[in-house]
């Protein structure tokens, strides 16, 4: 009845246990991998039990609306390699799947840990997140980042079990993650005619970092909250710096094209096996 689907690059580091997390529930897991190279597919096979897919992947929204629909089963749940099911929030998919569920989909929220630590504040125990529903009703929106599930022609429900979002083992990883996330939350605004000038970057980090440090009580996630606070305020900056960059870059002087953030891939080709 359930499909547990897994989106995965190079998580060598996270993916037994997010794979051993959902063993419980799942009648069918799902990994969908995107080219790995640090043999997280050879773990995933030693595992057993899975089915993989693979393709190249574009953005996180298409990589997952490629492959929600090849879930075997009616209901999928998305769990990222880097979270894991609780035992808390696994009872309690298993008791509203086990008769006929009165929604369409589930929200829930996660509990976020960061080089280990658990952060409570700094505003990333607010989101509530789309995660469990039905695989012909669901998809994700048609944005570069940090898109949701949008339902169609349904209810959605709430779930009070949690994911366990171990977001970075290593902070130059995290930093290069806000870059690349930086990057395609400009395009989205840039494609929907957002402009940012001067005024607006120069106030974009001392606000954002005001508001996740004081506001939402970052400061008492300590030291970790201060770097998380400090790294999302400059993610808010690169934002407007980068958006600035789309619309302002003057061109090269002996007309040479310049670089360009975007990336224009085509469809790529689907491969699927199955893991022994």
């Amino acid at each position: 009845m359930l499909t547990v689907l897994i989106p995965c690059k190079n998580e060598r580091l996270n993916i037994r246990a997010c794979i051993e997390s959902v063993r419980g529930i799942a009648d069918e897991i799902l990994i969908a991998d995107s080219g790995s190279t640090d043999g997280t597919l050879d773990i995933v096979r030693s595992l057993g039990g899975c089915r993989i897919i693979e393709r190249e992947y574009v953005n996180s929204a298409n990589f997952k609306n490629w492959a929600i629909p090849q879930a075997t089963h009616e209901w999928v749940l998305v769990v990222d390699a880097d979270e894991r099911v609780s035992p808390e929030l696994a009872a309690e998919i298993r008791l509203v799947l086990s008769s006929p569920p009165k929604h369409d989909a589930y929200r829930l929220r996660r509990d976020n840990f960061f080089l280990g630590h658990p952060i409570r504040y700094c505003d990333w125990n607010t989101p509530e997140l789309t995660r469990l529903f039905r695989r012909d009703l669901g998809s994700y929106q048609e944005r570069r980042v940090h898109a949701d599930v949008e339902i169609v022609g349904g209810t959605i429900g709430d779930l009070t079990g949690k994911l366990l979002h171990y977001t970075a083992w290593d902070l130059a990883d995290f930093v290069a993650k806000q870059n690349r996330y930086s990057t395609w939350a400009a395009e989205d605004m840039h494609d929907k005619g957002k402009r940012h000038g001067l005024v607006v970057a120069l106030l974009r980090f001392p606000i954002r970092f005001l508001y996740l440090y004081v506001l939402r009580l970052g400061f008492l996630d300590g030291m970790a909250g201060l770097v998380v606070c400090s790294i999302m305020a400059h993610y808010a900056f690169l934002k407007s710096a980068k958006l600035w960059a789309l619309h302002d870059t003057i061109g090269h002087p002996d007309g040479a094209p310049a670089k360009s953030s975007r990336r224009h891939s085509s469809e790529p080709a689907t491969t699927s096996r199955h893991a022994a």
